[in-house]
């Protein structure tokens, strides 16, 4: 047993992609755009401008409240955050405090961590703006005020991750969960889920249940990759347990750090601020709102079936296993994919091989999302239906793959009678039959007992059809021909 438990909570920022336009402007809600090409005046604080909620916002706030087993306000309300940084121009962020509530309140989340279910409270979640984005260089920063204005769910949970494996288990959880469920994208290379992570450690002979005995908090500020997050939990943990080793971890003071990419460590930023120095106060121009119970239950009923319902789905309706459920459910767009495969009546334990294994790992191979991918579930099709068919063997049709991926052309155009599988029973029997004849001492051995001679004329079918020979179908002729001699 460790010395030290760790106790972690996680401040997840998840961008709301799905609107399309931001939260309390009419700018559109985009990332690719040039630099500062989708603003409006209120983005950037000019006089007299006024915000408008965004009511697909809130709905797909109050979407993901339910998801996660949260209590709904009844009136909506927003706040303002003051604090004054280059990517805030009005000086303030509009955000929604804990009281009276926010989106949502007092959670959980279930989650799987190393084949095991475990549950993390979420203490709220709220919706607020995000704020522009800010690049550094060597002599002059630069702001895109782009994402100003962004829709930007953050969940805060409570501190029940006990390790960096657990943290990032559900926070990859928390990503599957918000792109089948339409809210985001939530495509960490483009920033739009961004973290920051609370860390404190505790003798492991105290009791866990008294929050009196866990020791300082720090916050690591906005990690912006998961790996980046199980870096520096494990970081933060051997720190502090080396202060704790060294005696001086109870004079560190409660603060705010940053994860460092170069130097792989956390770096002190500043002491840690309180709700106080924020100056929340209701925001004025946007007066409350009431959230009605039939919107609630229109909403709660528009939730969409998420990861694991579609894993129990594709394990209970089509026989997959649990590991081929995972691969295909992980990303929601390759479980679009197999779908998609369903409805073209392929059959599922066929797609489900040829997506988590072959295509899955093409790619892998080329680092590219399933999208992006040439072989579209109608092109598989064609390849499937030349194995369905008798024109392709297993062989065949992974050659045809390759070629129309190499080449970019549809795989039909690979697949014909004259190249493909040899399946014509009388062609096969007729081939068979000559072979037979050209092997009296052969047949004579078989007869009296060397069985595994049989693979010795299945070989010998093979060679005459140059590999093109229905390997069942020629089993089936032989046992038949073998039986008549």
């Amino acid at each position: 047993m460790s010395k030290y438990i760790a106790k972690i909570g996680l401040e997840m920022h998840c961008e709301i992609s799905k609107t399309k336009s931001k939260v309390f402007s009419s700018a559109r809600n985009t990332y690719s755009d040039e630099p500062n090409s989708s603003v409006r005046p209120l983005d950037m604080a000019f006089p007299g401008t006024l915000p408008v909620v965004n009511k697909e916002a809130v709905r797909l706030s109050l979407m993901a409240s339910m998801i996660m087993h949260c209590s709904q306000p009844e009136y909506m309300y927003f706040e303002r955050k003051n604090y004054y940084y280059p990517d805030l121009p009005k000086g303030f962020q509009l955000t929604q405090e804990t009281k009276p509530i926010p989106v949502g309140i007092y959670g959980y989340v279930d989650y799987e961590c190393d084949g095991e279910m475990k549950r993390v409270r979420v203490n709220n979640i709220h919706l607020e703006e995000d704020a522009a984005s800010l690049d550094h260089y060597e002599t002059t920063s630069t702001i895109d005020y782009n994402r100003a204005g962004v829709p930007l769910l953050e969940l805060v949970t409570e501190p029940d991750f006990h390790s960096a494996n657990e943290a990032v288990a559900f926070l990859e959880h928390m990503r599957r969960t918000y792109q089948y469920a339409g809210i985001s994208d939530a495509d960490t290379k483009k920033g739009q889920i961004r973290c920051d992570v609370n860390v404190s450690i505790m003798d492991s002979s105290l009791d866990e249940e008294d929050p009196t005995n866990w020791g300082t908090k720090i916050e690591i500020k906005n990690v912006n990759s998961f790996g980046g997050v199980r870096d520096a939990i494990n970081y933060e943990i051997e720190r502090q347990t080396e202060l704790k080793e060294n005696g001086t971890y109870d004079e560190m003071p409660q603060q705010t750090r940053r994860w460092d990419e170069d130097t792989f460590s956390t770096i002190y930023m500043r002491s840690k601020a309180d709700a106080v120095d924020y100056k929340y106060f209701v925001e004025p121009n946007i007066p409350k709102f009431k959230i009605s119970p039939s919107w609630l239950e229109e909403i709660r009923a528009s939730i969409p079936k998420l990861a694991h319902e579609r894993k129990e789905d594709y394990m209970k309706t089509y026989g997959l296993s649990s590991y081929d459920a995972n691969v295909l459910v992980k990303d929601k767009a390759i479980s679009d994919y197999f779908e998609e495969c369903l409805r073209l009546s392929i059959d599922p334990k066929t797609a489900s091989n040829w997506i988590t294994v072959t295509i899955v790992g093409e790619l892998n191979k080329e680092n590219i999302d399933i999208s992006d991918f040439f072989i579209t579930p109608v092109y598989l099709k064609q390849i499937i239906d030349g194995i369905k068919d008798g024109i392709l063997s297993s062989k065949q049709a992974k050659e045809v793959f390759y070629k129309a991926l190499e080449e970019k052309k549809e795989p039909k155009n690979f697949i014909s009678k004259e190249n493909g599988q040899i399946s014509d029973t009388n062609e096969l029997t007729s081939i068979i039959v000559n072979i037979l004849d050209k092997n009296q001492t052969q047949i004579e051995a078989y007869k009296a007992g060397k069985t595994n001679l049989f693979d010795y004329f299945v070989g010998q079918v093979m060679k005459e059809t140059r590999g093109k020979a229905n390997p069942v179908l020629t089993k089936e002729i032989l046992t038949t021909e073998l039986a008549k001699r």
